[in-house]
């Protein structure tokens, strides 16, 4: 058995992209590997990205941070799904709801069933078969995998959080497994003159971080990828030109919504995410069509809370760096790339890249098939990220207005034009390696922005149309009767971490 020759990760930067890189790390490789984290008081976070997909359990599960724990830590709520308004027509409202619809029948994925169906008037929307969609628009929530001893899926969930609070509870999370945390601003970076590969990061005080293994985690300075080791950034500005973002937090709305908002705007979207004790409020949108100040006004106007301070004005490029490994550096977060956080992917792409990292960990010198490995599961993940993205700004319906009417007459990426052909013929998607979005995220936008198929899958056609009935009825009607049974999400909450339901639900019952 090869014991790992690589003794020391140093990662410079915290944030939740360091520490969570941190506390894998130390659980996942032992104490055979010192990691290290550098980071500076001095330097603040950006903090964008309070949302999570499902994903985010099998991260806290391996931790050994339970639903309990994470509440009470990080003033979490339960997510159920992103409910996106007025991206199909102002007043229009759809929900990309996690997991799955319907249950298994045959060969043919349960939309194209439901489309047969449609066709024939015999047969709701698609949101009327998930669980977890209803229990969102209902505003409850309870853990439940599964509708008793039915083949129906329960309800799938992820978190809204505070990622500063999410940090520090990795924080602790890393420094109970070992690692060690090394105040100061790095002054200097070391490199060797045969490998030009990093060997040291210098402090201002003078100090030498020596290690083997460097994770880049410095946010949009990309400090060790992109000044070291001179790694270009990659533009997709021309697909997604959104290049701005003020945020701001507010006091708690009327309801304790189990989902996030995305709303629609002149020249982008708004996002709103409720916490146990506030609301974290963001307005995403494109400097070309719409100034800072008329950008920040957008966004007060529409809190539902008082505001909690002044917007903080956030520009970005969305893009990635061309290689996220490049000799012994890794860079994960912000110094790797963005993505605007229209489907929460901001965390998970720093969990994916950690459990990635830790795959191909090398086991002495920085192999190349590694290296190269990661990098193309890299690219083809956020490749996919990105065509999902700007797939809500090219089947768009707001006609009138100038930053939508252009987003839909935008030359496409080729890998997204190849998928909504096969779907617009016959409800058709090919999951590809390291593909994040599942066919059924893709169909619920789809469907939610007005893209129908033209006919469904001939293994559709298999079932007799009366059982085909039959079974969507009772479906249907079994989702509708559990989802209304379930607690609300206020209890849900209160249940986990010992608070008073009355606390979190409406304005008029607020201290």
């Amino acid at each position: 058995m090869n014991a790992s020759k690589i003794e020391s990760v140093v990662i410079l930067g915290g944030g939740t992209a360091g520490w969570m890189a941190a506390a894998v790390l130390a659980k996942a490789l032992g104490p055979a590997v010192a990691v290290t984290l550098v980071e500076s008081d001095e330097i603040g976070t950006v903090g964008v990205g309070e949302a999570t997909i499902p994903q985010i359990r099998h991260l806290l599960n391996f931790l050994g941070l339970d639903d309990r724990r994470v509440l009470s830590e990080t003033d979490a709520t339960f997510k159920l799904g992103i409910a996106f308004e007025g991206w199909r027509a102002p007043g229009h409202r759809y929900i990309h709801a996690f997991g799955e619809f319907g249950l298994p029948l045959g060969l043919a994925p349960f939309h194209h069933h439901l489309r047969r169906a449609q066709q024939g008037g015999e047969a709701g929307e698609l949101w009327d078969y998930s669980l977890t969609a209803q229990a969102a628009y209902s505003g409850r929530y309870a853990q439940l995998p599964r509708i008793g001893d039915t083949r129906i899926g329960g309800i799938v969930s992820a978190f809204h959080l505070d990622a500063t609070r999410f940090a520090t509870l990795l924080r602790r999370t890393a420094e109970a497994a070992g690692v060690e945390r090394i105040e100061g601003r790095v002054e200097a970076v070391v490199k060797s003159d045969e490998t030009g590969n990093v060997s040291a990061l210098t402090l201002r005080d003078g100090r030498r971080v020596k290690g083997e293994v460097f994770l880049d985690c410095s946010g949009f300075r990309s400090r060790l990828i992109g000044q070291e080791m001179g790694v270009p950034f990659e533009d997709w500005s021309a697909h997604l030109p959104c290049d701005r973002a003020v945020a701001v937090r507010s006091a708690p709305g009327p309801a304790l919504r189990p989902y996030t908002q995305a709303m629609a705007r002149k020249a982008g979207w708004q996002w709103r995410i409720p916490l146990q004790g506030r609301v974290g409020n963001g307005h995403v949108y494109s400097s070309a069509h719409m100034s800072d100040d008329e950008a920040a006004a957008v966004l007060t106007r529409n809190l539902e809370g008082e505001a909690e301070g002044e917007p903080r004005l956030i520009p970005f490029r969305t893009g990635r760096r061309r290689e996220a490994w490049a000799g012994n550096v890794v860079a994960l977060g912000l110094a790797a790339g963005f993505m605007e956080p229209l489907e929460s992917t901001s965390i998970h792409l720093v969990q994916s890249a950690v459990e990635r990292l830790v795959q191909a960990f090398p086991t002495g010198s920085m192999e190349p098939a590694l290296c190269n490995a990661y990098n193309q599961r890299t690219r083809t993940e956020w490749e996919r990220i990105r065509d999902f993205l700007v797939l809500h700004y090219a089947v768009n319906g707001r006609a009138g207005e100038p930053f939508w009417d252009e987003r839909r007459s935008a030359a496409l990426p080729e890998s997204l034009e190849r998928r909504l052909s096969l779907f617009r013929a016959g409800g058709r998607f090919f999951a590809e390696e390291s593909e994040l979005f599942t066919e059924t995220g893709w169909v619920q936008v789809l469907e939610g922005q007005g893209v129908r198929p033209e006919g469904w899958a001939p293994a559709a056609n298999a079932l007799p149309e009366e059982r085909l009935r039959s079974i969507l009825a009772n479906t249907r009607n079994l989702i509708g009767r559990t989802a209304e049974r379930l607690p609300t999400h206020e209890d849900a909450v209160a249940r986990l971490t010992g608070t008073d339901p009355a606390a979190l639900s409406g304005d008029e019952n607020r201290a």
